[in-house]
């Protein structure tokens, strides 16, 4: 039994076309060290994927719940970010598939999690091509849509931006700024460092693949150590 048959009998979904499944895990880094291969890399069937998660996640919030739609905009968020998607490629797998250049391999943290992030998104849309619409839903609910009660239930869809800012107004009439500290990596893959600021006082730091969800981290840092913020003038 190869790695594959493992990782289909976890998933509980058996591939009519093996070459597709294999794509999902090859990183675009990959390929860069092994040009002689005739293969391709997960980005497209990650774009395609993308796109067909966000829909089965929206019909599970539209069938289940009658709710105003700011409000399922959060839940979805919440499902569909990709923290939440890199817990699960971790939980069935993926990790030990990817297939990465050395540089790549060694990276842990933030950036090993957008890998795997996008790698489940690759999964889903190599399911959507093998197997339609109805199996890759099966599967997003199973996988993705199980936390939706948790979510709710710890109000984990708050945006920690617009609620560091509240707080912040409330307690202190200040508005909080963000600035970037730091970038790294190539332009295909960067990783932004973003500092809070309340006034010239900082109070976390974020990092991101891209500004904005660097500024996210960075305001959910902020949360963490809200009782312990002492501004200096």
């Amino acid at each position: 039994m190869t790695l594959y048959d493992n990782f289909e009998n976890k998933i509980e979904v058996q591939f009519k076309d093996k070459l597709l499944l294999e794509r999902v895990f090859i990183h675009r880094s990959y390929l860069n060290e092994h040009k002689s291969l005739k293969l391709e890399h997960n980005e497209r069937l990650e774009f395609l994927g993308d796109a067909v998660l966000e829909l089965a996640v929206t019909k599970f919030l539209y069938d289940r719940y009658n709710r105003p739609e700011g409000e399922m905009t959060n839940w979805r968020s919440a499902l569909v970010k990709g923290e939440s998607l890199s817990v699960e490629s971790k939980r069935l797998g993926l990790d030990d598939l990817i297939k990465t250049s050395r540089g790549e391999s060694k990276n842990t943290g933030k950036a090993r999690d957008l890998i795997l992030a996008n790698a489940f998104e690759a999964l889903i849309g190599a399911i959507y091509i093998d197997q339609g619409f109805e199996t890759a839903s099966k599967f997003i609910l199973k996988n993705i849509c199980y936390k939706i009660d948790e979510i709710i239930e710890n109000q984990l869809y708050f945006d920690a931006k617009s609620r560091f800012q509240e707080l912040s107004q409330e307690k202190y009439s200040i508005t909080p700024t963000y600035e970037t500290i730091n970038e790294t990596g190539p332009d295909h893959s960067k990783t932004f460092t973003v500092g809070v600021f309340l006034g010239k006082n900082k109070i976390a730091e974020g990092q991101g693949t891209s500004k904005q969800s660097a500024q996210l981290d960075a305001a959910a840092n902020a949360l963490k150590v809200w009782d312990k913020i002492e501004l200096k003038q």
